[in-house]
């Protein structure tokens, strides 16, 4: 299969790139890029020194779907809006790694994300590729909408106790640290090492725009539409998330039963993994994967719990997840070109 990336100088595109090379199900890589073009992607990032086909091709959304089979559009958030309607209405099947087409209603995405919303037609087309949670709508979708990077990381740890009705939903409270690559590969004040280093920074208190996306599937999967409070943090480290979610737990509910709730969750996802026994993880154990680990503990005196679920934000956060959902969507094993163990030291 002939595969584009369109955004390849990007983190999440740069991610792409890496999983894709080793694809067995990936023939040839076409790589896009608007502001870097007829450039050689090695140039810019030595490491992929001697890489095959790495000059940046243009983007233009007419020629593509003669190029390539499948295309990853990791373009900045209001760019897919406009660049992959085309493509789609060629037949294309498109993994969008931004946010254009997450959000189903359009004034949410207007609030959010403060950009005029796209084309109901396309947000209604694309599935939200939560790979664990979505899995039979993912393999007959022809866009997929990837999820961002909290958002999958608050997911999966709540979504399993939030489906059995175990905790109030209303009472939900998270607490999301992340990695500095996490803001992009364009550099930025708060994420200049003077101001990174040694600090660490709160930001878009009550305003983050992946507050609805969660709240989307949260209620999806509940009885209420109540809000949840969600808060960022950038650490200084450069990649992984580190989610720590509390809520009560509802009247009767044991902690036998929310373990076997979690065991029963891993054992049927590849990429879901536990700490031991009332243990938590660390976001150093899943660097360069595609797991999400998680941990949780009750606490019988508050009657609330703590779950905490760390990701690699452009892994599992990203590429990762997108490459997973492209072999859902080709019929490919599900761990198909994923690494099978974390990076560590």
């Amino acid at each position: 299969m002939n595969v584009g990336i369109v955004g390849a100088t990007g983190f999440g595109g740069l991610e792409l790139v890496r999983l894709l090379q080793q694809h067995p199900g990936v023939k040839k890589l076409t790589l896009y890029s608007s502001s870097k073009k007829g450039e050689s992607i090695e140039t810019i990032y030595p490491h992929l020194n001697g890489i095959k086909e790495g000059k940046l091709e243009d983007i233009d959304p007419y020629k593509i779907p003669e190029q390539v089979d499948f295309l990853f559009s990791s373009a900045p958030t209001g760019v897919s809006a406009s660049l992959l309607p085309p493509i789609l209405e060629r037949g294309m099947k498109v993994i969008d790694l931004a946010g254009d087409f997450r959000l189903k209603k359009s004034e949410d995405y207007q609030q959010w994300y403060k950009k005029e919303p796209p084309d109901p037609k396309w947000v209604d087309l694309a599935v939200y590729g939560l790979s664990e949670w979505n899995t039979d709508l993912i393999k007959n979708a022809q866009m997929i909408a990837n999820p961002g990077c909290y958002p999958t990381a608050a997911l999966l740890g709540l979504l399993p106790l939030i489906k059995k009705s175990l905790i109030e939903v209303s009472t939900i409270i998270i607490d999301a640290k992340s990695g500095i690559s996490g803001a992009g590969a364009v550099p930025s004040v708060s994420a200049h090492f003077p101001f990174a280093n040694d600090n660490l920074q709160i930001y878009k208190v009550n305003q983050h725009q992946h507050i609805p996306e969660i709240e989307q599937m949260v209620h999806h999967y509940s009885e209420t539409n109540k809000p949840i409070t969600f808060s960022t943090h950038l650490v200084p480290m450069t990649r992984g998330i580190m989610n720590t979610m509390y809520a009560e737990v509802k009247e009767g509910v044991s902690s036998k039963e929310i373990e076997e709730t979690y065991i029963e969750y891993a054992e049927q996802h590849d990429f879901i993994r536990l700490s031991p026994s009332q243990g938590f993880p660390s976001t150093r154990q899943v660097y360069g994967s595609n797991f999400c680990d998680i941990g949780w503990s009750f606490d019988h005196r508050t009657q609330r719990i703590t779950a905490v679920s760390v990701i690699d934000n452009l892994m599992k956060g990203a590429a990762g997840q997108a490459v997973h959902n492209f072999n859902l969507m080709n019929g490919f094993p599900e761990t198909a070109g994923l690494p099978a163990s974390p990076v560590f030291p």
